[in-house]
């Protein structure tokens, strides 16, 4: 299946676009995503799962709902669906 990736701030910069289109097994979970999107961008490389989880702080978004309000890491993909990363902001 095919998925849309969408990237912000810092993690746009790594990967160098807006979006991409990324194709995964059937059976991918959020986490099989964000594992090759480490594994694919040495710039990612553990910015985005500590401990089996969602780096804290980092937002990843499944058709716009947060994913740590769905089944996190093990959170089920469809065909279709666009995946948003946003990288821990600060400021005031």
């Amino acid at each position: 299946m095919e998925l849309e990736l969408r990237f912000f701030a810092t993690f746009r910069e790594v990967v160098g676009q807006k979006s991409i289109y990324w194709r995964v097994d059937d059976d991918a979970t959020v986490g099989d995503v964000l594992e090759s999107l480490e594994a694919e961008y040495d710039g990612l490389a553990g910015r985005l799962i500590e401990d089996g989880e969602v780096k804290p702080h980092v937002n990843v978004l499944k058709n716009g709902r947060e994913v740590v309000h769905l089944d996190g890491m093990a959170t089920a993909l469809d065909d279709g669906d666009a995946v948003s990363v946003f990288p821990p902001v600060a400021g005031g």
